[in-house]
């Protein structure tokens, strides 16, 4: 009987060790979060990810799975892109404490997912957020869902989903796009954006709320003259140059606070400052928004996009001529039309979302949209 029990414990060593032993070729460190709700198992992780440019960074984000054996099969896994926390390192969602609560993404863990929740290069990583940069995105989300691969708890497959909201969903998009080229390791199953930016520059015009598009002007002017050297003397004058940088430097979207009083007043300054700017007609930023619009030929179907036509941020009209360019080219493309505000787009939309991406791992044919959008 000893050694039948010596010779089993060998042979399930043996067995372990492939996934024990095997070397980390994109995770650099995967620690448990006490924090986690229940029924889920997160870890908090740092991985390796390039940019356009071909430059590597140590970037950050959360993966989380269901608190169950592992099971015979790989998990499937959704790619959850989060939407603007800001551009400063310390705006990173991985950092906040409010991360279950603001990650509709995260609702998939409790029907069998792997969620993969990227921060993006720049964000609780020590340079400037490539604030919806397409390539450079994109390249970060894949590689987390590579790294999320690498931790043996998490049983994550190399079939995905990506799906975002806000600026989360022009990274999404962008995944989608980048996948069979960047990774073709991983198997791209649909793409879900829930209010996503595709047009930059008439998304950032189109915006109705004044402060919002002031405050998301100032996080996308800073972060590209920071990281390209784009100057901003075409913009704004030099005082309100330096408060667009200072905007973008000390301030995080928050939900649960209120803005200081010197936030307000940078804001309202800019909003004048920027009222009849559009920078779609100022280079250098006419032509890099232009570049990191979404092309609607390059993306992959089956598609879902949910947008609120109240929405005042990401204008629905914007939205909408998008997915009607998807449509022409013949992609499958589900349209949830909502009423909420913009901030609640991927959380009004999750439960169709998760069921409609769930039916596509299933193998079942896309709904398609196309005649009412």
């Amino acid at each position: 009987m000893r050694r039948l029990f010596a010779g089993l414990l060998a042979v399930f060593a043996l067995c372990a060790l492939p996934a024990a032993a095997q070397p980390s070729r994109y995770l650099i460190s995967a620690q448990p979060m006490a924090e986690a709700p229940a029924g889920v198992q997160a870890w908090r992780v740092q991985y390796w990810t390039t940019n356009g440019s071909g430059a590597r960074f140590a970037v950050t984000g959360i993966v989380a799975a269901p608190m169950e054996a592992i099971p015979p099969r790989p998990r499937r896994v959704i790619a959850w892109t989060h939407g603007a926390w800001g551009v400063a390192e310390k705006c990173a969602p991985s950092l906040s404490p409010n991360f279950f609560d603001y990650s509709a993404g995260m609702d998939a863990v409790r029907n069998g997912y792997v969620v993969v929740a990227p921060d993006y290069i720049g964000l609780a990583s020590p340079t400037m957020h490539p604030f919806l940069v397409g390539t450079d995105t994109a390249n970060a989300v894949l590689d987390a869902v590579r790294a999320a691969r690498e931790i043996p708890g998490a049983a994550a497959g190399s079939n995905f989903a990506v799906w975002g909201e806000s600026q989360g969903g022009h990274a999404a998009l962008w995944t989608a796009t980048a996948a069979r080229s960047y990774a073709p390791d991983l198997t791209l199953v649909a793409t879900a954006a829930a209010a996503p930016p595709t047009d930059l520059a008439a998304n950032l015009r189109e915006a109705s709320d004044k402060n919002a598009r002031a405050l998301l002007l100032s996080f996308a002017l800073h972060s590209w003259a920071t990281l390209y050297s784009f100057p901003l003397d075409g913009v704004a004058n030099r005082t309100n140059q330096g408060i667009i940088h200072r905007l973008a430097e000390n301030n995080c979207v928050s939900l649960n606070k209120k803005p200081k009083l010197g936030t307000i007043l940078g804001i309202l300054t800019i909003a004048r400052a920027t009222r009849n700017k559009d920078i779609g007609k100022i280079e250098p930023f006419a032509s890099f928004a232009r570049a990191n619009s979404v092309d609607p030929a390059r993306v992959p179907g089956p598609l879902l996009i949910a947008q609120s036509s109240k929405d005042t941020i990401v204008s629905s009209a914007v939205t909408q001529k998008f997915a009607k360019a998807a449509c022409k080219r013949g992609t499958p493309t589900r349209w949830i039309d909502m009423i909420g505000d913009h901030g609640a787009s991927a959380k009004d939309s999750a439960q169709e979302t998760i069921g409609w991406i769930t039916s596509r791992f299933d193998g079942n044919a896309p709904p398609n949209d196309c005649r009412r959008i």
